[in-house]
């Protein structure tokens, strides 16, 4: 199966780049175009995936260019925006996005922004479906996200892996705790909830406003993929 192809509509070329970097290391195709008239001839010669559309371009802002493409094609757009005064209107689907993101940004949630509208309409690379966003190999003992390892203790390690064994199961404290440490050494429920907080927080940098890991008020833990 071909890469989705995802087409980038930025006229700040550096930003562009990056982003179109960003998204071909995680196994996409991409085009970029600076002007927004040039966008749906493009379209309707080419027929990308995904359309990254900034808000303000010359030659057309990205306002029109997506009511345009809404008369003939079901794309999925994601709106990138740095006029905030836009985002209810955005937010109220009045343009026929699928998403939105304000600039600033970081690029990794952008590209997580693409695999989530893609994953909706099945349109993800197989190798990308098949791989989970956070995962742990225990033979080499260690965690990664996407393609950026994480920087976690042993302890943090077991911890993940606890929980990705049966993701959307709930763990107690006490049965977290069980898989802490190799020498059964007593612990208490605060540091099960200190070894969460850490775990949330370097997960967060690869994946931010992600909340994997959930609290279940009076019962653990668990994580959500």
């Amino acid at each position: 199966m071909e890469a989705p192809l995802v087409l980038i509509v930025e006229d700040e070329a550096k930003l562009a780049e990056v982003l179109s970097e960003y998204l071909q290391q995680a196994g996409f195709r991409t085009e970029r175009l600076e002007r927004g008239d040039l966008v749906v001839p493009f379209v309707e010669r080419q027929a990308p995936d995904l359309i990254l559309l900034d808000l303000m371009l010359p030659g057309r802002d990205g306002m029109e260019v997506c009511r345009d493409l809404r008369r003939f094609s079901n794309v999925p757009i994601i709106m990138m925006t740095a006029r905030v005064e836009e985002i209810d209107r955005l937010l109220g689907l009045e343009l026929g996005a699928d998403d939105y993101v304000c600039k600033p940004y970081s690029p990794r949630e952008l590209v997580a922004r693409v695999k989530a509208v893609l994953r909706r309409v099945d349109l993800q690379p197989a190798d990308l479906a098949d791989q989970p966003e956070v995962r742990v190999d225990m033979v080499t003992f260690e965690a990664w996200c996407g393609d950026q390892r994480l920087d976690l203790t042993p302890v943090e390690i077991r911890l993940l892996n606890t929980l990705l064994t049966q993701p959307g199961r709930v763990f107690s404290r006490s049965q977290l705790m069980d898989q802490l440490y190799s020498d059964h050494r007593v612990v208490t429920d605060r540091t099960v909830d200190s070894h969460i907080k850490n775990l949330r927080r370097k997960i967060d940098h690869c994946l931010p406003g992600r909340e994997l890991i959930r609290s279940i008020y009076g019962v653990g833990y668990k994580i959500e993929l």
